[in-house]
């Protein structure tokens, strides 16, 4: 039980809930809580089960806790707050001959130990007193209802360490909410609970027992002993008539003589709470299922936004879009308009001469198709960059998880990156380089011939750029496309004059895989930005599996237990 308690918590732990889901903010406390009973109670109490009962006296503010524990204790151990909130450690009073069952390696192991008053929640303090009999310690703890709220959760978190509740109410204070939550948390997972009446009037006694007792038994208490300690003057020791309170040492001190019954209260609150455990975790998981399922909505949407930016980019960059405007106009000076455009039905060879001579001597115009083809393809990877930044903050904007992490991601994300455009230039002009350098070793054995020479590197490669430009699915657009598409037939018929029809088919799809795969690079860096939060948040998609197959395997051990004698540590 201890090894699968073990690995329960193990799961509770990792089952990180970081989304702001409507779920998540109750069920992270929740975690939390759980990983805090499993730490300072459940896993070291069944592993010293011998260990004193542990009586935490727990309450509302100005209920009297610290004044009862004086008086059980026969001195002054604790000191009662005079000014609300009191913020001190709690103070954990037992017989000198237990000291070494509340070491920092027992139980509440996260607080550190004194044997001083100090100011300090995350203190424990230890006080030693023959008074207290042996098997039995008793802790006072801070306001259930403080307006400190780590006084409240310091409670709450002793509270749960307990073996047994000593709850203290006032004849004031017994009705309000607060206490009555505790309370019922208390009932849920069948922890030993005793309640104190404290400091009511004489003539009070019966009715506010009576309507206390009737409360009780209707929350499913009611077999909870119910004390009652009237209003009685303090002595300056800070104690009540040992009168007073005997009632409740004597039900205390029996206890801590009765191995068995001392043994009956622990088990009763262990086997409890590790059943509350066990099903609180299954709620743990569900938080956990719809973190994994929002997480994977978001990066789908993130994802649909760059895979369809992608692909509009090949669309737009194959389809003949970019031929035209600048580039057009800059192609058109360089293979010379005109007659050329009208002559694409005539015969090749008669073609490819006109387009020798009309392309000698103009590498200024080449380098100016080239400048024309890196802005188109820089403006091309920008709008489509923008889109997709759009589309994809728009989707994360209808779910609030998703504007939680916008709100959180420290720029915009709804706009391409701001080093984007140069990012790209370089892409681009990257991209041209590798296609100049396709047509220099492809011409390699070339680069002497009348064709090559007039043509040169610069001229072949802004050609094979307009080829590529109009290279939709692998076959280059005709002449009906219209200007566009003629510009690529003279782009090809002028690579044919130098490289030959299988050649120039093959440079085609090679300089367009290059700029897709660039292509991709850029945007998937931008989709990165929104992936790089999801991924920041380490949320496992197993953790839902592995929390329900640990609190069943809590719950099969329970159950094997359960006919002989409860929990043990090594069933």
């Amino acid at each position: 039980m201890v090894t699968a308690l073990v690995q329960l918590r193990g799961a509770l732990q990792d089952a990180r809930l970081p989304l702001e889901l409507p779920s998540a903010a109750g069920e992270r406390a929740g975690r939390a809580e759980m990983v805090d009973q499993l730490e300072d109670y459940v896993i070291p109490r069944l592993m010293t089960l011998d260990a004193p009962l542990l009586a935490v006296v727990g309450g509302s503010t100005g209920a009297g806790k610290s004044t009862l524990v004086n008086s059980l204790a026969g001195r002054r151990v604790t000191e009662p707050g005079v000014l609300r909130p009191t913020t001190r450690s709690p103070v954990l009073v037992h017989n000198p001959e237990d000291a070494e069952w509340f070491g920092a390696d027992r139980l509440l192991h996260d607080l550190e130990r004194v044997e001083r008053p100090t100011t300090d929640p995350g203190a424990l303090q230890l006080v030693a007193a023959d008074s207290i009999p042996v098997g039995l310690a008793v802790l006072d703890a801070p306001d259930i209802d403080s307006v400190e709220e780590q006084n409240r959760a310091l409670a709450a978190q002793l509270l749960a360490a307990a073996d047994l509740w000593l709850f203290v109410t006032s004849a004031a204070r017994y009705a309000d909410q607060v206490p009555w939550d505790f309370l019922r948390r208390a009932a849920e997972r069948s922890a030993a609970v005793a309640v104190v009446l404290d400091r009511t009037p004489t003539e009070a006694i019966d009715t506010v027992s009576t309507h206390l007792a009737r409360m009780l038994a209707s929350r499913g208490l009611k077999d909870s002993p119910l004390f009652t300690v009237t209003e009685e003057v303090v002595s300056d020791d800070g104690l009540l008539p040992a009168e007073s309170v005997a009632e409740i040492k004597g039900w205390l001190d029996s206890l801590a003589a009765d191995a068995d019954a001392r043994s009956m209260v622990v088990r009763q609150t262990l086997e409890g709470a590790v059943r509350t455990l066990a099903r609180r975790t299954h709620g743990v998981a569900d938080a956990a299922a719809e973190q994994v399922a929002a997480e994977q909505r978001l990066r789908e949407d993130a994802d649909t936004a760059y895979d369809d930016a992608i692909a509009r980019v090949g669309e737009a960059s194959a389809d003949g879009s970019l031929l035209r405007g600048e580039v057009l106009a800059r192609w058109q000076e360089f293979v010379g308009t005109g007659e050329l455009l009208k002559s694409l039905e005539t015969r090749v060879g008669w073609l490819r001469d006109r387009l020798v001579n009309a392309i000698k001597g103009k590498p200024q115009q080449a380098e100016r198709v080239t400048v024309a083809v890196e802005s188109g393809l820089e403006t091309l990877l920008l709008e489509h960059a923008e889109a997709a930044a759009e589309r994809a903050e728009a989707s994360w904007q209808s779910l609030a998880p998703g504007q939680a992490l916008l709100a959180d991601a420290g720029e915009d994300l709804g706009r391409a990156s701001r080093d984007f455009r140069r990012r790209a230039e370089r892409a681009v002009r990257d991209w041209q380089q590798g296609v100049l350098e396709m047509v220099r070793t492809e011409g390699a054995d070339k680069r002497g011939t009348a064709r090559f020479l007039a043509y040169g590197v610069n001229g072949l490669g802004v050609a094979l750029m307009v080829v590529v430009f109009a290279h939709t699915g692998g076959a280059l657009v005709g002449a009906e496309a219209g200007v566009a598409g003629g510009a690529a037939v003279l782009g090809q018929k002028l690579l044919e004059a130098v490289f030959g029809d299988q050649a120039v088919r093959t440079l085609a799809e090679r300089a367009r895989l290059d700029l897709e795969q660039r292509t991709q690079e850029l945007l998937d860096a931008e989709r990165r930005r929104y992936t790089d939060l999801l991924d920041s948040l380490a949320i496992d998609s197993d953790a839902p599996d592995r929390l329900r197959a640990s609190a069943r395997r809590v719950d099969d051990l329970r159950f094997a237990t359960a006919g002989h004698g409860g929990l043990h540590p090594g069933q």
